[in-house]
């Protein structure tokens, strides 16, 4: 009756529109007061879920994604990316890719990533004949792998929800999956672009590589410290969003004078902005898993699907299938919180590696955001470049169905994500 009431209300919730946290709290307090518990376990179980030390890095990681986007590192990227490429057709859709990788070591965010490049490259790859849904739906999918590629805000949410799984191992389990997922769309990106002829016609002067390169040293400096300071153990992952901030503060007012206090003022506001609003998600939703957990709704919804899927293949693709639609209408961190009081207990009993898991339900996640009804990464994309989402649907078709190879990948070699923790010592 308890699971009935929290699992509907909250359904119910959503179907009629109500903010996600909202619908979230009005589940969680009407199961609480069916169940008799005192109400004051809302306030407590909030605070509880937002007072946790590995959180304060996403409001800096979300604040360092929003600097780097506004100093210029992405267009110096581009050009940077360009010189190595070329020009040929198809070379701006690799451009693209290559470049969403590249930022991907910086935000951790796939919506911020997929903004920075589209305002950049979405005018050049326009002008080169690119049809913009093309356009549109590559940078929105290559910029999805940001949550995958280390350091990503993703990781350090699971990590909070699942301590045995710690940020290290899963930044370390995610950097050949993510650099993987970004290859694979590599294939349909060349394929489409030849097919059809994109950039065929188009020939502009190749940027120098060596003025490109010292142009563009100062983004590419930064995933190296970062990781490369988390790997040396000089910083946390909490410490290195702070580092993160102070570095791209630095280039951005200093080395490229790009941003001014007026514009750093108005940074802060906005990131301020957006991470009120992850963390009141991230607060409530800790009350649902507390009342969830508490009253045994999810252990025993757990036990249920276990026992319907014997095999473990059988229980890997019901999982997979459920994280992929739900992808396609929440973003990743809500999907963690909502889904992974029902999905680690069964992870457990299926006696999978939960940093492996972590980085399946990651992958998961990424594809979502570029996958129609209410891909986050493509109304992104789709509104930068004034069209409407359904100009992309012929082509981001292609453009799943290369992520999910990789996916399937991972899933069937697991190795490609727990080989690198294992040898850094992390597992």
């Amino acid at each position: 009756m308890n699971g009935a009431v929290l699992i509907g209300l909250f359904l119910l919730t959503l179907v009629a529109g109500v903010p996600l946290a909202v619908g979230l709290g009005v589940a969680s307090v009407a199961v609480l007061a069916l169940a008799g518990f005192d109400q004051l376990a809302v306030p407590t179980n909030i605070y509880a879920g937002i007072a946790k030390y590995p959180l304060l890095a996403i409001p800096m990681f979300i604040l360092a994604g929003m600097i780097f986007e506004r100093s210029g590192v992405a267009l110096r990227l581009v050009r940077f990316v360009t010189a190595i490429v070329g020009e040929w057709t198809g070379s701006l859709a690799v451009v693209a890719v290559l470049v969403s990788m590249l930022l991907g070591g910086i935000s951790g965010s796939g919506p911020a990533d997929a903004a920075a490049v589209a305002a950049v490259m979405l005018p050049s790859m326009v002008k080169r004949g690119y049809p913009k849904g093309f356009a549109a739906g590559l940078i929105a999918a290559s910029g999805s792998t940001a949550i995958i590629i280390p350091p990503s805000v993703a990781f350090i949410v699971y990590s909070v929800m699942v301590p045995a799984a710690t940020v290290p191992a899963l930044f370390a389990a995610g950097l050949f999956p993510g650099i993987i997922a970004a290859l694979c769309l590599l294939v349909p990106a060349v394929v489409i672009s030849r097919r059809y002829g994109f950039g065929r016609e188009y020939r502009e002067p190749r940027p120098p590589l060596g003025q490109s390169l010292i142009d563009a040293i100062w983004g590419l400096l930064a995933p190296v410290i970062i990781l490369g300071g988390l790997r040396t153990g000089i910083f946390t992952p909490t410490e290195a969003a702070v580092v993160a901030v102070a570095y791209g503060t630095f280039v951005g007012m200093v080395v490229y004078r790009s941003i001014g206090v007026r514009d750093l003022f108005r940074l802060l506001v906005d990131a301020g902005e957006l991470s009120a609003v992850v963390m009141m998600i991230i607060g409530i939703a800790s009350v649902f898993a507390w009342a969830g957990n508490t009253l045994g709704i999810f252990d025993a919804a757990a036990k249920a699907l276990v026992d319907m899927h014997p095999g473990q293949w059988g229980m890997l693709l019901s999982v997979n299938l459920l994280l992929l639609v739900a992808g396609m209408f929440l973003d990743a961190i809500s999907i963690f919180l909502i889904l992974l009081p029902l999905l680690v207990p069964i992870a457990i009993a299926m006696g999978w590696d939960l940093v492996w898991f972590g980085v399946m339900m990651t992958i998961n996640l990424a594809i979502g955001q570029f996958t129609p009804p209410m891909a986050i990464a493509l109304m992104i994309t789709s509104r930068i470049a004034g069209i409407g989402m359904e100009e992309t649907f012929r082509w981001v078709i292609w453009l799943v169905l290369a992520m999910g190879a990789g996916l399937a990948l991972m899933v069937v070699f697991p190795e490609l994500a727990l080989w690198l923790p294992g040898r850094l010592g992390y597992l």
